[in-house]
């Protein structure tokens, strides 16, 4: 039988003795120094739908507009926060609340905060969805077909999972659990760029 590290079992007694700790600045009060509604704006969709490139774009337009915002993108993450992270069913769990607990903070901390991720389940986006107050998280759905995400392939990732190379692939040999109640669904395969940022910025406003 295995037995936990020292430092595991020092951290769960630390754990099970947490008390939340009460700031005397409150995060009405941060929103306000920002003068701004902090937001958490969450793309998904399949690998190729688009994601980066439209989160990317927004953060520069909220940013040319004097908003205070932070991007988040899956391939960053998992060069730091979730670098101990695979791609099973678990870890792609672990991988979500990871950053649902990251965006929520940064959302407490006024700012908007846009995540680009695959995100592939509905229970995983259920419960980040379930971490901030009603109207403070914006599920966009790049509902991009899986053939157009496909002939692009900017990393080559679709070529290697199909020839067997990557297990495990969103679309391929993995499950994509479209959302059912979306504020934003965008077809980027029908949509430019900057139809894509104005749908946005349309529903936070």
């Amino acid at each position: 039988m295995n037995k936990k590290s020292p430092y595991e079992v020092k951290c769960t007694d630390l754990a099970s003795d947490a008390v939340w700790h009460h700031s005397t600045i409150t995060n009405e009060m941060r929103a306000d120094r920002l003068n701004q509604c902090p937001k958490c704006i969450w793309l998904t969709g399949l690998s190729g739908s688009g994601k980066s490139t439209i989160a990317n774009a927004l953060d520069a337009v909220l940013f040319e507009n004097n908003a205070a915002t932070f991007l988040l993108d899956g391939d960053n993450i998992r060069h730091g926060l979730n670098k101990d992270l695979g791609m099973s069913e678990k870890d792609r769990a672990e991988n979500i609340r990871r950053i649902g607990e990251v965006a929520r903070l940064m959302v407490d901390a006024g700012l908007i905060v846009i995540c680009a991720f695959i995100s592939p389940y509905q229970r995983d986006r259920q419960i980040v969805r379930s971490m901030f107050k009603h109207g403070q998280f914006v599920e966009v759905f790049l509902d991009t077909p899986l053939n157009v995400c496909e002939s692009r392939d900017p990393k080559g990732l679709y070529k290697k999972a199909r020839q067997g190379v990557i297990k495990n692939f969103t679309g391929i040999s993995d499950p994509y659990e479209a959302p059912e109640t979306a504020e934003v669904v965008i077809n980027t395969s029908s949509s430019n760029i900057e139809d894509s940022v104005k749908a946005i910025l349309k529903a936070l406003n």
